[in-house]
Protein backbone atom coordinates (compact mmCIF):
# COMPACT_ATOMS: atom_id res chain seq x y z
CA UNK A 1 0.00 0.00 0.00
CA UNK A 2 1.27 3.75 -1.03
CA UNK A 3 2.05 5.65 1.74
CA UNK A 4 1.93 8.84 0.04
CA UNK A 5 -0.36 11.57 1.34
CA UNK A 6 -1.56 14.12 -1.04
CA UNK A 7 -1.01 17.51 -0.27
CA UNK A 8 -3.50 19.18 1.78
CA UNK A 9 -6.05 22.20 0.50
CA UNK A 10 -4.67 25.34 1.98
CA UNK A 11 -7.54 26.65 4.32
CA UNK A 12 -9.20 29.48 2.78
CA UNK A 13 -9.45 33.05 4.22
CA UNK A 14 -11.98 35.70 4.41
CA UNK A 15 -11.60 39.16 5.43
CA UNK A 16 -14.88 40.31 7.09
CA UNK A 17 -15.16 44.31 7.52
CA UNK A 18 -16.94 45.55 10.42
CA UNK A 19 -16.85 42.35 12.25
CA UNK A 20 -16.76 43.10 16.30
CA UNK A 21 -20.32 42.97 16.79
CA UNK A 22 -23.79 42.57 15.16
CA UNK A 23 -24.23 41.09 11.68
CA UNK A 24 -20.72 41.28 10.84
CA UNK A 25 -19.80 39.27 14.72
CA UNK A 26 -22.35 36.64 13.29
CA UNK A 27 -20.57 36.35 9.65
CA UNK A 28 -17.36 36.22 11.06
CA UNK A 29 -18.05 33.06 13.50
CA UNK A 30 -20.34 31.52 10.68
CA UNK A 31 -17.67 31.53 8.05
CA UNK A 32 -15.13 29.89 10.69
CA UNK A 33 -17.94 27.01 11.13
CA UNK A 34 -17.61 26.64 7.55
CA UNK A 35 -13.74 26.13 8.05
CA UNK A 36 -12.52 29.81 6.71
CA UNK A 37 -9.82 31.22 8.63
CA UNK A 38 -11.20 34.81 9.47
CA UNK A 39 -9.72 38.61 9.57
CA UNK A 40 -11.89 40.36 12.15
CA UNK A 41 -11.75 43.93 10.75
CA UNK A 42 -12.59 46.20 13.27
CA UNK A 43 -12.62 50.68 13.27
CA UNK A 44 -12.44 50.96 17.26
CA UNK A 45 -13.74 48.25 19.67
CA UNK A 46 -10.68 46.33 20.08
CA UNK A 47 -11.95 44.18 22.91
CA UNK A 48 -14.91 43.58 20.88
CA UNK A 49 -13.00 42.12 18.26
CA UNK A 50 -10.57 40.20 20.61
CA UNK A 51 -13.76 38.64 22.01
CA UNK A 52 -15.18 37.35 18.69
CA UNK A 53 -11.11 35.83 17.75
CA UNK A 54 -11.49 34.59 21.07
CA UNK A 55 -14.92 32.56 20.63
CA UNK A 56 -13.65 31.77 17.40
CA UNK A 57 -10.39 29.89 18.29
CA UNK A 58 -12.39 28.45 21.35
CA UNK A 59 -14.57 26.69 18.67
CA UNK A 60 -11.49 25.11 17.12
CA UNK A 61 -11.14 27.99 14.35
CA UNK A 62 -8.50 30.61 13.14
CA UNK A 63 -8.68 34.57 13.36
CA UNK A 64 -6.97 37.60 13.82
CA UNK A 65 -8.46 40.96 14.63
CA UNK A 66 -6.77 44.47 12.20
CA UNK A 67 -8.31 47.65 13.09
CA UNK A 68 -8.66 49.75 9.86
CA UNK A 69 -11.02 52.60 9.09
CA UNK A 70 -12.40 51.21 5.81
CA UNK A 71 -12.46 54.96 4.50
CA UNK A 72 -8.93 55.50 4.92
CA UNK A 73 -7.11 53.77 1.23
CA UNK A 74 -3.72 53.27 3.21
CA UNK A 75 -5.88 51.34 6.03
CA UNK A 76 -7.03 49.35 4.02
CA UNK A 77 -3.70 48.35 1.78
CA UNK A 78 -2.56 47.16 5.00
CA UNK A 79 -5.74 45.72 6.11
CA UNK A 80 -5.10 43.18 3.11
CA UNK A 81 -1.53 43.55 4.07
CA UNK A 82 -2.23 41.84 7.84
CA UNK A 83 -4.16 38.81 5.78
CA UNK A 84 -1.75 37.82 3.65
CA UNK A 85 1.14 38.31 6.48
CA UNK A 86 -1.16 35.86 8.82
CA UNK A 87 -2.89 33.50 6.01
CA UNK A 88 -0.71 33.60 3.11
CA UNK A 89 -3.82 33.90 0.65
CA UNK A 90 -7.11 35.78 0.73
CA UNK A 91 -10.29 34.12 -0.83
CA UNK A 92 -13.42 36.09 0.77
CA UNK A 93 -14.00 39.68 1.31
CA UNK A 94 -16.93 40.45 2.91
CA UNK A 95 -17.97 44.23 3.02
CA UNK A 96 -20.17 44.85 5.78
CA UNK A 97 -18.45 47.61 7.62
CA UNK A 98 -20.87 50.64 7.58
CA UNK A 99 -23.24 53.39 9.26
CA UNK A 100 -26.59 54.50 9.41
CA UNK A 101 -27.20 57.67 11.74
CA UNK A 102 -29.32 57.28 14.53
CA UNK A 103 -31.27 60.46 14.30
CA UNK A 104 -33.01 59.62 10.09
CA UNK A 105 -33.45 63.81 9.50
CA UNK A 106 -35.30 64.26 5.38
CA UNK A 107 -33.00 65.58 2.84
CA UNK A 108 -33.69 69.05 3.13
CA UNK A 109 -32.51 68.77 7.06
CA UNK A 110 -29.22 66.26 6.55
CA UNK A 111 -26.18 68.69 7.36
CA UNK A 112 -23.01 68.00 5.53
CA UNK A 113 -21.26 65.91 8.53
CA UNK A 114 -23.73 63.29 8.38
CA UNK A 115 -23.93 63.25 4.31
CA UNK A 116 -19.96 63.13 3.99
CA UNK A 117 -19.50 60.89 6.69
CA UNK A 118 -22.16 58.58 5.44
CA UNK A 119 -20.12 58.54 1.99
CA UNK A 120 -17.02 58.28 3.27
CA UNK A 121 -17.61 55.09 4.89
CA UNK A 122 -20.77 53.57 2.84
CA UNK A 123 -19.43 54.40 -0.97
CA UNK A 124 -15.42 55.00 -0.30
CA UNK A 125 -15.33 52.35 2.21
CA UNK A 126 -16.50 49.62 -0.29
CA UNK A 127 -14.61 51.43 -3.11
CA UNK A 128 -11.75 51.11 -1.02
CA UNK A 129 -11.83 47.38 -0.14
CA UNK A 130 -13.00 46.38 -3.91
CA UNK A 131 -10.24 48.01 -5.75
CA UNK A 132 -7.64 45.83 -3.45
CA UNK A 133 -9.53 43.15 -3.32
CA UNK A 134 -9.57 43.15 -7.75
CA UNK A 135 -6.14 42.37 -7.54
CA UNK A 136 -5.49 40.43 -4.56
CA UNK A 137 -7.83 38.14 -3.88
CA UNK A 138 -7.42 34.64 -4.82
CA UNK A 139 -8.95 32.94 -8.30
CA UNK A 140 -12.57 31.80 -7.87
CA UNK A 141 -12.50 34.03 -5.02
CA UNK A 142 -15.90 35.71 -3.45
CA UNK A 143 -17.02 39.37 -3.00
CA UNK A 144 -20.33 39.82 -0.72
CA UNK A 145 -20.88 43.63 -0.57
CA UNK A 146 -23.93 45.10 1.63
CA UNK A 147 -26.99 46.92 0.82
CA UNK A 148 -30.21 47.51 2.50
CA UNK A 149 -33.88 46.62 1.88
CA UNK A 150 -35.20 50.67 2.30
CA UNK A 151 -33.79 50.98 -1.09
CA UNK A 152 -36.84 49.22 -2.25
CA UNK A 153 -39.13 50.59 0.85
CA UNK A 154 -37.90 54.38 0.16
CA UNK A 155 -38.95 55.14 3.64
CA UNK A 156 -38.63 58.70 4.72
CA UNK A 157 -35.54 59.82 6.08
CA UNK A 158 -33.56 57.75 4.68
CA UNK A 159 -32.38 59.13 1.36
CA UNK A 160 -28.83 59.39 1.91
CA UNK A 161 -28.50 56.26 3.36
CA UNK A 162 -30.28 54.57 0.50
CA UNK A 163 -28.47 56.43 -1.84
CA UNK A 164 -24.63 55.30 -0.73
CA UNK A 165 -26.01 51.48 -0.60
CA UNK A 166 -27.39 52.32 -4.58
CA UNK A 167 -24.29 53.30 -4.78
CA UNK A 168 -23.24 49.55 -3.37
CA UNK A 169 -25.35 47.49 -5.68
CA UNK A 170 -24.69 49.73 -9.02
CA UNK A 171 -20.66 49.37 -7.87
CA UNK A 172 -21.46 44.96 -7.35
CA UNK A 173 -23.25 44.64 -10.58
CA UNK A 174 -20.42 46.56 -12.92
CA UNK A 175 -17.67 44.99 -11.17
CA UNK A 176 -19.11 41.75 -12.02
CA UNK A 177 -17.99 42.10 -15.24
CA UNK A 178 -15.04 43.51 -14.80
CA UNK A 179 -14.16 40.64 -13.21
CA UNK A 180 -14.39 38.67 -15.76
CA UNK A 181 -11.59 36.11 -16.31
CA UNK A 182 -10.65 35.57 -12.49
CA UNK A 183 -13.29 33.08 -11.44
CA UNK A 184 -14.31 35.73 -9.04
CA UNK A 185 -18.31 36.55 -7.79
CA UNK A 186 -19.52 39.31 -6.74
CA UNK A 187 -22.84 39.89 -4.95
CA UNK A 188 -24.85 42.45 -2.63
CA UNK A 189 -27.20 41.13 0.08
CA UNK A 190 -30.11 43.50 1.28
CA UNK A 191 -31.09 42.77 4.91
CA UNK A 192 -34.33 44.15 5.85
CA UNK A 193 -34.60 45.04 9.43
CA UNK A 194 -32.64 43.27 11.79
CA UNK A 195 -32.12 43.44 15.77
CA UNK A 196 -28.84 45.19 15.97
CA UNK A 197 -27.61 48.23 18.07
CA UNK A 198 -27.04 49.86 14.43
CA UNK A 199 -30.58 49.37 13.65
CA UNK A 200 -32.31 49.78 17.32
CA UNK A 201 -30.32 52.87 18.42
CA UNK A 202 -32.74 55.84 18.71
CA UNK A 203 -35.80 53.81 17.73
CA UNK A 204 -39.03 53.72 20.30
CA UNK A 205 -40.08 50.46 21.02
CA UNK A 206 -43.36 51.14 19.08
CA UNK A 207 -41.13 51.61 16.02
CA UNK A 208 -39.42 48.76 16.58
CA UNK A 209 -42.56 46.90 17.25
CA UNK A 210 -43.98 48.05 14.04
CA UNK A 211 -40.86 47.42 11.71
CA UNK A 212 -41.29 44.08 13.30
CA UNK A 213 -44.64 43.42 11.89
CA UNK A 214 -43.92 44.77 8.33
CA UNK A 215 -42.51 41.11 6.38
CA UNK A 216 -45.01 38.59 5.99
CA UNK A 217 -42.76 36.13 8.44
CA UNK A 218 -44.17 39.10 11.29
CA UNK A 219 -40.49 39.21 12.55
CA UNK A 220 -37.05 41.04 12.77
CA UNK A 221 -34.00 39.41 10.90
CA UNK A 222 -31.08 38.23 12.95
CA UNK A 223 -27.81 38.42 12.49
CA UNK A 224 -27.51 34.69 11.69
CA UNK A 225 -30.15 35.06 9.28
CA UNK A 226 -27.87 37.26 7.59
CA UNK A 227 -24.71 35.65 7.97
CA UNK A 228 -26.44 32.44 6.58
CA UNK A 229 -27.54 34.26 2.91
CA UNK A 230 -23.45 35.64 3.23
CA UNK A 231 -22.66 31.93 4.15
CA UNK A 232 -24.61 30.79 0.78
CA UNK A 233 -22.85 33.45 -1.58
CA UNK A 234 -19.55 32.55 -0.60
CA UNK A 235 -19.86 28.30 -0.85
CA UNK A 236 -19.69 26.34 -4.37
CA UNK A 237 -23.22 26.37 -4.37
CA UNK A 238 -23.56 29.69 -5.41
CA UNK A 239 -20.52 29.49 -8.22
CA UNK A 240 -23.49 30.75 -10.92
CA UNK A 241 -24.62 33.60 -8.64
CA UNK A 242 -22.59 36.85 -9.92
CA UNK A 243 -23.69 40.18 -9.49
CA UNK A 244 -27.14 40.01 -8.31
CA UNK A 245 -28.30 41.63 -5.27
CA UNK A 246 -30.14 38.89 -2.75
CA UNK A 247 -33.20 40.99 -0.32
CA UNK A 248 -32.45 39.10 2.98
CA UNK A 249 -35.40 40.79 4.62
CA UNK A 250 -38.55 38.04 5.05
CA UNK A 251 -40.58 39.11 2.25
CA UNK A 252 -40.54 42.66 3.11
CA UNK A 253 -39.79 44.32 -0.16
Amino acid sequence: MSTHKSNPQPVQVAIVTGASRGIGAAIAQRLALEGYAVVVNYAGKTAEAQAIVQAISSSGGQAIAVQADVADPAAVRSLFDSAVQAFGRIDVLVNNAGIMPSAMPHLADTDDATFDRLLAVNVKGTFNTLREAATRLAHGGRIVNFSTSVIGLALPGYAIYAATKSAVETMTNIMAKELRGKGITINAIAPGPTATSLFLDGKTPEMIDRLSKMAPLERLGTPDDIASAVAFLVSPAAGWVNGQTLRANGGLV
